[in-house]
């Protein structure tokens, strides 16, 4: 009897442990007083550490959406663009390394102010590529509910 207990605690010890480990979050917040229908052409500034090219992947994904996207450095407002796209990745090593967190933002081209944010997080049980968690954060922003104005 004492036996079967230890092992029916075991198991459980491993149940909750698992869970831990496996935390899918997906948000989005549209900025009050923001609308993204009026947003068509996007300039996605690249991020200097950033040396796997998720910047691309954020371009290439709006362009998949329908926008006209351009790539490049930070520059001083205003921005040839309805939107400036800002994005930070967060990397953790688990036997491979995986993109734990993507936030992206949308802002002014004018003021930089943010117009929507979203974000993805996967932990290594539940981890996505880093083109499924650009798709995840665009998708969720552009269908993001619209706060009081």
């Amino acid at each position: 009897m004492a036996r079967r207990l230890l092992s029916v605690t075991w198991v459980l010890i491993a149940l909750v442990v698992g869970a831990g480990c496996a935390v899918n979050r997906a948000t989005a917040l549209l900025t009050p007083g923001s609308d993204l229908n009026q947003v068509k052409t996007f300039h996605v500034v690249t991020f200097p550490p950033d040396k796997r090219g998720i910047d691309k992947l954020i371009r290439d994904r709006l362009v998949a959406m329908g926008y006209s996207a351009t790539l490049g450095p930070e520059k001083t407002a205003p921005y040839d663009a309805d939107a400036v796209v800002t994005y930070f990745d967060k990397w953790m090593w688990d036997m491979a390394m995986y993109m734990l967190e993507l936030t992206i933002v949308l802002r002014s081209p004018t003021d930089d102010f943010p117009l929507a944010t979203g974000n993805s997080v996967h932990t290594s049980l539940a981890r996505k590529s880093p083109e499924e968690m650009v798709q995840e954060v665009l998708t969720n922003i552009f269908k993001a509910p619209k706060q009081g104005s």
